[in-house]
């Protein structure tokens, strides 16, 4: 005979597949921050034939959340109606990372941090080296008709938007190489450690804990900063739309870009001179200026601090034999700039914002309401 009781709904879950050894990592790194940050609740662990998986609420089916950081940009390139919701998650983000600084920060050696952003990126040999050292890729500059290879490059001066920078590889990656160097010493705390666009869920809920524990407070800042401005909007959409779709819940197309508008060539001077716009979406720029605003400050100093994790985030993210010639001249020149002591913050990140005008892209935000 029937009790007349429905069996308990299941909860939705969300499973993260990865080895022992990064399970071990991940829950480990959730127990460190889970009662500072929001996070979604830890279920479990299931160990599989070939993998482990750990278990958590899925946030999105729950109706926890709904979109990510990612998303919510977006959607305000398209409508800035939701500028204000954009704001205030941003605020949270930096709310929580001023106040993990409060609680656990403390000064210690970048030894001492996670090293799964810097440590074989940076190391001699490491992925800065492979990428950028132990290959000569071949640079067509564009309107010109002539092509020169990486390393050539810095046997020329470039003179981009009005300001002369030397691009030297060797040299940028030799004082970066310097100052992440395992003992130098930093301002640390318990943060989530990888602050990105798909780590970051709306309302305020973190995602993602392999990298947390103890990290710079400057990494962080710098992580979040260099996604703004040119990973989440151009670069991964660009060159890892398969990382792009999968990441994001609505991945809708970034509606404009970075882009050199003129490029000149002075043989016998080696003289490059280039002119460039950093085109970002009104969401966009509203969501990296809100970001600068709370943690880049005071700018000098900050720049002064950032400028190695800056540098490994510009350039020791995506292959550079990916990118088209242009799209590499662009990443190189922020390089530089950002190794130039000259450079002010404002030089550095100092994108155009361009309001959206096709009324078909406008529809991808009315659609995303339905869903």
């Amino acid at each position: 005979m029937s009790s007349g009781r429905r069996p308990a709904a299941r909860r939705p879950v969300f499973g993260k597949r990865t080895t022992a050894q990064q399970a071990d990592v991940e829950v480990r790194g959730w127990h460190q921050i889970a009662s500072r940050f929001s996070a979604p609740a830890l279920l479990g662990r299931r160990a599989l034939a070939q993998s482990h998986v750990v278990i958590y609420e899925d946030v999105f089916a729950s109706g926890r959340c709904r979109f990510l950081l990612g998303d919510l940009i977006a959607l305000a390139d398209r409508d800035q109606s939701v500028l204000p919701r954009l704001h205030a998650l941003l605020e949270g983000v930096c709310r929580d990372l001023r106040a993990a600084a409060e609680t656990t920060g403390e000064l210690a050696p970048l030894s001492q941090c996670m090293p799964g952003l810097y440590a074989n990126r940076i190391k001699n040999g490491g992925r800065l080296d492979a990428w950028y050292l132990h290959q000569d890729l071949p640079l067509t500059l564009p309107g010109t008709g002539t092509t020169i290879t990486t390393g050539q490059l810095r046997r020329y001066t470039l003179t981009a938007n009005g300001r002369d920078l030397v691009v030297d590889l060797p040299a940028i990656i030799g004082r970066t190489r310097h100052a992440l160097n395992p003992a130098s010493r930093w301002l640390t705390a318990i943060t989530q450690g990888d602050p990105t666009e798909p780590n970051i869920a709306d309302p305020l809920c973190w995602l993602d804990f392999e990298h947390a524990g103890r990290n710079t407070l400057t990494g962080e800042s710098a992580n979040l900063l260099w996604y703004l401005m040119a990973l989440g909007g151009w670069l991964v959409p660009r060159y890892q739309p398969g990382t792009y779709q999968r990441t994001l819940r609505l991945a809708l197309s970034p509606h404009t870009a970075p882009w050199i508008e003129h490029c000149t060539l002075a043989k016998t001077d080696r003289h490059i001179s280039v002119h460039y716009t950093w085109n970002t979406g009104i969401g966009r720029h509203a969501a990296l200026t809100r970001a600068l605003d709370h943690l880049a400050t005071p700018s000098d100093a900050f720049l002064q601090q950032a400028r190695a994790f800056l540098t490994l985030r510009i350039l020791g993210v995506l292959p550079p034999a990916l990118l088209s010639s242009e799209d590499l001249l662009l990443v190189l020149i922020k390089a530089a700039e950002c190794n130039n002591p000259t450079t002010t913050l404002g030089d550095l990140f100092n994108p155009t914002p361009v309001p959206l005008t096709n009324r078909a892209e406008r529809s991808d935000h009315r659609a995303s309401q339905r869903s």
